[in-house]
């Protein structure tokens, strides 16, 4: 007779403040994957304060229990701990609401991640503008948000008489140059310079690549007649020996933007071996929209059309991380390909108006945490509709941070309140209503999470007055989060 599997059963540890959200939480996980669960509430505030001694002391394990699940605090004891069962032991995250993704909601990250097939060329516009200093400065910023050449842009109508200057300062500090510009005198004299890499050739100026040693990419004469214009000046480089890559001109939208997709299609299919570049900052910088998400797709197509480098500035307001952006999708989309998977829940620093993780706890859990509070420290949470502000006696809600500072400062339990203290309260209150506004995650005394932009925030702490004080700037210790378990 067949047996049939055990299912399994869970048990998860926490402290009293997080109780609800646990429950919560570990009800909504169970009804989605199917596993049973108790839950062991230990008597302390909050689980970030266990030791794995008093664990012992106070853990009770259900004897149907086939896996321990502990708060994220314990993982640097979780060895010690083990050899104390005899069923698997785990620690989750230090947060509960990060729960969900220790049952799948995280994707799995090989060791190859980070590899990529994409060169990032970033356009130093209007550079004969600039001093070599700024030149130099700028340069050096670009390199260090992740591009591999930089290219300066020429200015038409104008002959940059420095370029050669400028080439070979920039080849000193290591830096791949390409020139960008339709005048042969300066493209002579910056290939003469070093300048590896000439944008752009087409049926004008074509007879003279032959002179530069470097090498050029080619441009159709007008998107009309890309194929017969494209393939005429790529077959006159070949027979020259002019080493190429093909960029069949990205254009806005609304001027041909579908169309001229097709057109890389096309030249793939034409040229299934030949290098291929795409302009994106036709894209990037024409549109109004911030510039990260349309750089993935694009780098998300070239990738797959084994388009090997893309030419991006960051001139207008929203596309001024373009490079860090670039150089993130980039080592995304090329995972994405390789595996084959979809490029999701893998790089969390170009998710950055909104958050990987925008769950919030119920208001039914903040109300119970409310109760059990006994101290007059204040905890700030967001429910994804309020702002929550909660001390012993003390649960205050709502969406204006004016109104609540009001309303607590009403409360005789604000006596305590001196202008250190407020102005702390008012930032994260301001931080708490920013999160609500655009959903984000709100940690009492974190920094929000903007992704690639994401600034840490210190831990100020206010000296105390008077030994007797009970309140201070911060509402928590590290270590005592509201949603720590």
């Amino acid at each position: 007779m067949m047996s049939t599997p055990l299912r399994e059963s869970i048990h998860l540890v926490t402290g009293r403040l997080a109780e609800a959200s646990v429950r919560e939480i570990a009800h909504q996980l169970s009804q989605a994957h199917g596993f049973a669960y108790s839950i062991d509430v230990l008597p302390i505030t909050v689980a970030a304060l266990m030791t794995p001694k008093w664990l012992m002391r106070h853990i009770q394990v259900p004897p149907d229990t086939t896996r321990i699940l502990l708060p994220g605090y314990l993982q640097p004891h979780l060895e010690e701990i083990r050899k104390q069962f005899t069923i698997p032991v785990d620690c989750g995250p230090k947060d509960v609401r990060d729960l969900p993704t220790l049952f799948g909601s995280k994707r799995h990250r090989s060791d190859d991640y980070g590899e990529f097939n994409i060169e990032i060329i970033a356009e130093i516009n209007y550079a004969p503008r600039l001093t070599m200093s700024q030149l130099e400065q700028e340069a050096r910023r670009l390199v260090r948000d992740g591009a591999d050449r930089i290219d300066l842009g020429c200015e038409p109508g104008f002959r940059w008489s420095e370029v050669s200057e400028a080439v070979k300062r920039l080849i000193d500090l290591g830096i791949l140059i390409s020139i960008d510009s339709f005048d042969p005198w300066e493209v002579a004299a910056a290939t003469a310079a070093g300048a590896s890499l000439v944008l752009s050739v087409n049926s004008q100026n074509k007879h003279l690549a032959k002179d530069w040693g470097a090498e050029v990419v080619v441009v159709p004469d007008t998107p009309a007649d890309y194929e017969r214009s494209m393939v005429e000046t790529a077959q006159t480089l070949s027979d020259s020996q002019v080493n190429f890559r093909l960029d069949p001109i990205l254009e806005p939208i609304g001027c041909g933007f579908s169309e001229s997709l097709g057109r890389y299609l096309a030249t793939r299919r034409m040229f299934p071996e030949a290098p291929i570049m795409m302009g994106i900052g036709n894209l990037t910088e024409l549109t109004d929209s911030d510039s990260a998400a349309i750089n993935t797709v694009l780098l998300g197509f070239c990738e797959e059309q084994q388009i090997t480098s893309v030419l991006t500035t960051q001139v207008i307001p929203w596309a001024q991380s373009s490079v860090r952006e670039c150089d993130l999708a980039r080592r995304l989309v090329a995972y994405a390909v390789r595996h084959r998977v979809p490029p999701k829940h893998l790089e969390e620093k170009l998710v950055m108006l909104r958050d990987p993780n925008g769950n919030h706890p119920s208001a039914d859990s903040l109300a119970a945490m409310a109760s059990q509070i006994k101290d007059n420290n204040y905890r700030i949470a967001i429910d994804g509709q309020e702002i929550h502000v909660m001390a012993a006696d003390v649960h205050l809600r709502g969406v204006d941070p004016f109104e609540i500072m009001d309303a607590l400062m009403q409360l005789p339990q604000s006596k305590n309140v001196d202008v250190s203290h407020a102005f702390y309260l008012g930032f994260e209150l301001a931080k708490a209503l920013t999160a609500l506004t655009l959903n984000k995650r709100y940690e009492q005394d974190e920094a929000l999470r903007w992704g690639v932009h994401t600034r840490p925030e210190r831990h100020h702490r206010l000296a105390r007055s008077r030994p007797d004080r009970n309140l201070s700037n911060r509402s928590l210790s590290d270590r005592d989060r509201s949603n720590d378990r």
